[in-house]
């Protein structure tokens, strides 16, 4: 049936109960209101967050629902009866102690759950723990303090951009994988200092997430196996000077060395041509910037004898660079190899207080091969 309204626009019409004061016709009784004290008190007596003031206000309550003719007895009766019990659930702990555990135990739950975030939450300098196995795409992982055992921590961030679409998941781990190791190695400059095991990671953003805005790649290093205590943080805010300027130096042969082909020479000659001419840049910018430094008086002989070995080795990779074909190539192999400095100047960064042990198979994996 229709309503007592006109069309949009146009004034009420008439209906049933025009004219009537309120609204409500004549022989129709004003339904009570509920008193509000009453609702309060059953509220307090439900939570049990304040048991006293349930029962007071719905003490309160009772005789004002009455001098008022209010509704709400029940509600009052109820709060009055939850609240003494409450009341009394809490003398019992407070006389046996059990308040304190469960205060305890409440208090340990909510910091817990303070301590659990998304992947896409943490934050640069951050130790986390993944809430079941470390994977790529996760929900969930537990943020806590480095000095403790962890799986993982930090080293920045990045957002993808130059896509309107979902890209694909190589697409993304690619740009991650070189993106993340950039940032990781400006984070942990002394690289001798993360435990071995301890690997580039990062989470990536999924199809799904994508879909509602999620751009975000988390870099992080990581242990797939053994948790590890203590932070690799080793940035330039964290250094010396000389310390910094020796490690930027060094640290890009390191990196490189890395990167040598999976195929052979006789599969992919091109592919370890160009790995080794990029390996025998970074041994040269290294010589430049270890030259252009006056270093520590303490350091400053073990510096200049690495940078020696360096012109030594340089030497010899410019043979392995320039390798007329596979066969020439292997010729040069081993020795390029044996010239460069397996340790990469142990003792002066010895001298420079830095991490002096290298781990294992840092440098000079290949020359195995």
């Amino acid at each position: 049936m229709p309503g007592p309204y006109t069309s949009p626009g146009m004034p009420y019409a008439a209906g049933p109960y025009a004219g009537v004061p309120g609204g409500v016709p004549y022989g129709v009784p004003a339904r009570r209101t509920t008193n509000g004290l009453a609702i309060a008190s059953l509220v307090s007596g439900v939570v049990c967050c304040l048991p006293p003031l349930g029962l007071v206000l719905g003490l309160v309550a009772l005789p004002r629902i009455r001098k008022r003719d209010q509704a709400g007895k029940g509600l009052a009766v109820a709060g009055i009866v939850l609240s003494a019990l409450s009341c009394l659930l809490l003398v019992i702990g407070i006389a046996t102690g059990g308040l304190g555990s469960f205060w305890g135990g409440f208090k340990e739950g909510v910091e817990e759950a303070s301590r659990s975030k998304s992947p896409f939450s943490l934050r640069t300098g951050q130790c986390f723990t993944p809430d079941g196995k470390l994977e790529a795409y996760a929900t969930d992982v537990t943020v806590v303090d480095c000095a403790r055992p962890h799986i993982g921590e930090v080293t920045g961030g990045f957002k993808v951009t130059g896509f309107d679409t979902w890209p694909g998941e190589d697409a993304i781990d690619e740009i991650a994988q070189k993106r993340c190791e950039t940032v990781n190695g400006g984070y942990a400059l002394d690289t001798w200092a993360v435990p071995k095991d301890v690997w580039l990671y990062y989470y990536l953003p999924s199809a799904q997430s994508w879909r509602l805005g999620d751009r975000t790649v988390t870099c992080a290093f990581a242990a797939e196996k053994k948790p590890f205590s203590g932070s690799v943080r080793s940035d330039a805010s964290r250094l010396t000077d000389h310390q910094a300027a020796f490690l930027k130096a060094v640290n890009p042969i390191e990196t490189v060395t890395y990167r040598e082909p999976e195929e052979d020479p006789d599969e992919d000659f091109t592919a370890n041509k160009a790995w080794a001419s990029e390996l025998l840049a970074a041994i040269e910018t290294a010589r430049a910037g270890l030259d252009r430094r006056t270093w520590p008086a303490g350091a400053a002989p073990s510096v200049a004898a690495l940078r020696q070995d360096l012109g030594a080795a340089s030497k010899q990779w410019l043979k392995l660079a320039t390798a007329a074909d596979a066969e020439a190539y292997w010729e040069a192999y081993d020795p390029a190899w044996e010239a460069l400095p397996e340790d990469l100047g142990a003792d002066a960064r010895t001298a420079l207080d830095l991490t002096g042990t290298p781990p294992v198979d840092a440098v000079g994996e290949g020359s195995s091969v």
